[in-house]
């Protein structure tokens, strides 16, 4: 991939409209913080987009001119509209990278992509999590050592009820005792995913320098492959 990476962070940007406990941590929004890591990463040129804005920020144009689209959503997964899911799809497949954050697990595109519920157990109750490396070396934790610690998180634990992934990168264990797959890949068409699971928007994960380099790795993981030759399907001709 280019050094150059074009990466769209899409944010529901609700929460910190309406509760001051969001705001207060998150003043310019979830997305404008994910991005500013992003951003300090280097070698990526960052948009954001909100659900408010016409087609939720994500036009054709924009979609055409996006390597790297990282999702998170949480109270309003129902207000995307189905026709932008079908264009996030279609650019999946045809190799767009898709990352996909926190409650973005209940996300219409994720499920779509999955072709799971993509449910869970959750408990928001200020639980220590410790996420653990199970692919020492693999792309996504380049970098850090063996393992995060986030002091206050919510706690999200199994059954998860995804497709067995490509790859299991990270696993959570909390104070309550739960565990949880919480950094897993996956192949869709051309596109790679990668879901991850920090982000309530009560806690500053965003803010975590070891968090944002997570996603920063992934994103370069998720990039599409330079010079990738266009696919064709239909009937054929014998060679």
């Amino acid at each position: 991939m280019a050094n150059n990476i074009r990466v769209t962070v899409w944010h529901e940007f609700r929460h910190e409209k309406t509760n001051a406990a969001v705001r207060a941590i998150y003043p310019h929004g979830m997305h404008n913080a994910i991005a500013a890591g992003l951003r300090a990463a280097g070698g990526m040129t960052v948009r954001t987009a909100t659900l408010d804005e016409p087609e939720h920020g994500l036009s054709a144009d924009v979609l055409a001119n996006t390597d790297v689209l990282t999702w998170w959503g949480h109270t309003a997964h129902q207000e995307v509209r189905d026709d932008i899911v079908e264009r996030v799809q279609q650019r999946v497949w045809a190799g767009m990278g898709l990352l996909v954050l926190h409650s973005g697990h209940f996300s219409k595109i994720f499920k779509r992509l999955m072709g799971t519920s993509c449910d869970l157990k959750w408990r928001q109750a200020d639980d220590r999590e410790i996420i653990w490396f199970t692919a020492p070396g693999h792309p996504i934790v380049q970098g850090l050592t063996d393992h995060i610690i986030i002091p206050r998180e919510e706690m999200y634990g199994e059954h998860f009820d995804i497709p067995e992934p490509d790859e299991t990168v990270l696993i959570s264990s909390f104070s309550g005792g739960e565990v949880f797959r919480s950094g897993v890949t996956y192949r869709r068409g051309g596109g790679k995913i990668f879901y991850f699971r920090p982000g309530h928007e009560t806690y500053p994960a965003y803010h975590q320098k070891e968090v944002l380099q997570i996603i920063a790795n992934a994103v370069r993981w998720a990039a599409p492959v330079e010079n990738l030759a266009p696919q064709t399907y239909g009937n054929r001709q014998p060679l």
